[in-house]
């Protein structure tokens, strides 16, 4: 029978759901500085940490000595209790991870698709592989998120399109379900690049900001009110498509099939933004062309980013036109939405760090009655893996921490 409002049961659970955060967070700790935290009388605090301990959650790892009398006893969350996987997929490779419940990375590996078009197949290897050298049974596994490139459709949660993955469509979720018979959750990787950036990096604990992706792709993930903003279709964010000065207009086009009552049932999304619009101005191919006529001649556009903002002197006059072309993107956000918060992120975002972000930020100032804060990102590693990590992980506490008490 399912606890009412006020019972014991009910109480019991909120307060097993409110020490494992807590441990989580600021473990390990201490009978009464669990009891400090949450309130709960030392015999509440025993009570409940004897619960959790039955059920396999909690564990003693350690002793703190006190004042008087026996050392404490430290309690930690069992790590091995509960295990997720994100996976970040792109043209080039798809990469793994497992996680225990406590966020700890255990095994990461990549595979090569080797030209793939089986997003099922390339998947389950990937999970497959990096479950092996986590030593870790696939049926452990609590929760699984995968980040791709393209549109998600919010409602189904399915695979609209991905312009360099086209193997990855509607479908694909169903199929990955039955395959791994474990929870799938399909997110766009440039959401899960904020999701990381609130969690652990220049935007963290902000309820409202953009994240601006600039790299192979061109992507934009906007956070209002501590939520993601999908969109209707999923297509939020697809900044590409942009019209701006100085660029051919965007050819993309989307097509929507609907049924008697005019519901949408699928959609097609058209050419990539990259033939025109803002897509055409600061894709990688664009900033190389860019970085040329200004005497940079490093191999990559991302190698002349970075060596302009190592040396303004130099590449300061590439960078002021740079981030001239990317305010146009910032300075429509902006207006639109007011976030208060840019953060630029991506492989040429990160290049050009603050020179290039100051630069941007006086720009946008320049343009908009308001001027944003325009941050570099600060999440270490892989954003995309962080971030499919990160939600793989909220969803298995919610599972775990709030499975009832008995």
């Amino acid at each position: 029978m399912a606890g009412r409002p006020g019972t014991p049961r009910l109480l019991r659970e909120l307060n097993d759901r409110a020490a494992l955060e807590l441990l989580v967070t600021q473990g390990p700790l201490t009978r009464a500085q669990i009891g400090a935290h949450t309130g709960l009388s030392k015999v509440t605090a025993s009570q409940l940490l004897a619960r959790l301990e039955e059920r396999g959650l909690v564990q003693v790892v350690g002793e703190r000595a006190g004042g008087r009398g026996p050392n404490a006893a430290l309690y930690a969350v069992v790590p091995s209790s509960a295990y997720v996987v994100g996976i970040e997929v792109g043209p080039d490779g798809v990469t793994a991870a497992v996680a225990d419940i406590t966020g700890g990375v255990v095994a990461q590996v990549t595979v090569d698709p080797n030209g793939a078009d089986d997003p099922v197949r390339t998947v389950h290897s990937a999970v497959v592989r990096a479950c092996r050298s986590a030593r870790v049974a696939l049926r452990r596994v609590t929760a699984l998120v995968i980040g791709t490139p393209g549109v998600v459709d919010p409602r189904t949660g399915d695979v609209q399109f991905a312009f360099d993955l086209p193997a990855w469509h509607e479908g694909v979720l169903a199929a990955l379900h039955t395959d791994l018979r474990r929870p799938v959750v399909i997110e766009n990787d440039v959401n899960l690049a904020a999701i990381a950036e609130r969690a652990y990096g220049a935007a963290h604990g902000a309820e409202d900001f953009a994240l601006v992706w600039l790299g192979r792709g061109i992507g934009l993930s906007v956070m209002l009110g501590g939520r993601l903003h999908r969109g209707r279709s999923g297509g939020a964010g697809e900044l590409g498509y942009l019209p701006v000065p100085g660029a051919p207009l965007p050819m993309g086009s989307a097509r929507r099939d609907h049924d008697a009552e005019g519901v949408t049932k699928s959609s097609s999304w058209g050419i990539p933004a990259l033939a025109g619009g803002y897509g055409s101005l600061v894709s990688t191919d664009a900033v190389l062309d860019l970085a040329r006529a200004h005497g940079l001649t490093e191999p990559t556009a991302v190698d002349c980013v970075r060596a302009a903002a190592a040396d303004e002197d130099l590449g300061g006059a590439f960078l002021d036109e740079l981030a001239d072309r990317i305010s146009y993107g910032v300075t429509s956000v902006n207006i639109v939405l007011d976030p208060g918060l840019v953060v630029l992120s991506g492989q040429l975002g990160r290049a050009g760090g603050r020179p290039l972000a100051t630069r941007i930020e006086r720009a946008v100032g320049r343009y908009s009655p308001t001027r944003p804060t325009v941050a570099v990102t600060e999440v270490e590693g892989n954003p995309v893996l962080r971030g499919a990590l990160h939600a793989a992980l909220e969803q298995a506490r919610e599972e775990v921490f709030s499975a009832p008490a008995g």
